[in-house]
């Protein structure tokens, strides 16, 4: 983000505050609590959808007990049509993804909705964890005793080529391998314990790798609505602003042009928010730079065309801000 001066400069001649019994300041104490209350709820808003999380168990961990429970299911999977169906009916609500399988089995939504819901995104990261998961119990069962002759071992060439177009890591090359060796070469001279020694220590390193990529899948999946969420209220905020920046401690205002870029388009060297968390009309930014903190806390107004709000800095600066946008977001 570019600005005329970053917002933690605002009073670099300020030492560090020294806190003073709040009777002496009523105005820095009304501040204060005011500052405090809105980190409060901001703190609250990101939290309660964890804590509600937390009452139906979501988590990783439950990865494992689909491939136990769904092996049958998983096995026959052989296209992104078929993960995505099993995942909507019955791996997605077992792993507690209830507004992901819901966003996944709308129909017919508008071409702008998908976009701005990321489902494109949200179907890939369901296809890299179904294809983990397809991989994990193919390997599992491996592992767990299945014989050169079973099923488990005998894939049909539409699902190794999906299993390998999401996943090329060396490990299922190798179990396939052994897999397909296991089956002609049943009759050769090469000992059956090394076959089989081969084929289950394929299978190990398989297990492990498939169950890891599921756990960074789910993570992708469980963080979908934040990263929507955030996304939204980043484009909000993108644009040049001015600031108007009352710093109460030495009672003076200080005007900054910011520029907030497009996701994804900081200009090199530019100064931005080392934390930005935007929740609806709600914004709270961060800024560190030479050891020093600002914390801006704002609210968008009028359509977006203001801001105000108000900042607190470690150098005891502290006061109000009011903002107007220049100019919109330019991609």
């Amino acid at each position: 983000m570019t600005q005329s001066r970053s917002p933690v400069h605002a009073q670099p001649r300020a030492p560090i505050a020294v806190v003073r019994p709040f009777g002496r300041n009523p105005d820095r104490y009304l501040h204060r609590h005011a500052t405090i209350g809105f980190l409060l709820v901001v703190m609250f808003s990101m939290f309660a959808p964890s804590l509600a999380v937390a009452e139906v168990k979501v988590s990783p961990i439950l990865l494992a007990d689909v491939v136990s429970q769904r092996a049958d299911q998983l096995a026959p999977i052989d296209s992104d049509e078929k993960s995505l169906h099993l995942f909507t009916t019955e791996v997605g609500p077992a792993l507690g993804f209830k507004d992901a399988v819901g966003a996944l089995g709308a129909k017919k939504l508008p071409s702008k909705m998908v976009k701005d819901l990321g489902l494109a995104e949200l179907s890939q990261s369901v296809h890299e964890l179904m294809a983990a998961l397809a991989t994990w119990q193919f390997a599992d069962s491996i592992r767990h005793g299945a014989e050169p002759s079973s099923p488990a071992l005998v894939l049909s060439p539409a699902r190794q080529e999906w299993l390998r177009g999401h996943d090329r890591t060396a490990s299922l090359s190798d179990l396939l391998r052994f897999a397909q060796e296991n089956q002609a070469l049943r009759t050769s001279q090469t000992p059956a314990n090394q076959q089989n020694t081969e084929l289950l220590l394929a299978a190990e390193r398989t297990v492990f790798e498939a169950s890891q990529r599921a756990t960074a899948a789910w993570w992708d999946i469980y963080g979908w609505k934040e990263r929507i969420r955030q996304a939204k209220g980043r484009a909000r905020l993108c644009g040049t602003w001015q600031w108007t920046i009352h710093n109460h401690q030495h009672h003076e205002d200080q005007k900054n042009t910011l520029v907030f870029p497009p996701e994804g388009q900081v200009p090199a060297n530019t100064p931005i928010p080392s934390e930005m968390i935007i929740l609806g009309d709600s914004i709270y930014l961060r800024w560190e730079h030479n050891g020093h903190i600002q914390e801006d806390s704002l609210l968008f107004m009028k359509d977006n065309t203001k801001i105000e709000g108000s900042f607190a800095n470690s150098m005891g600066g502290w006061g109000a801000i009011s903002g107007k946008r220049l100019a919109a977001c330019k991609p």
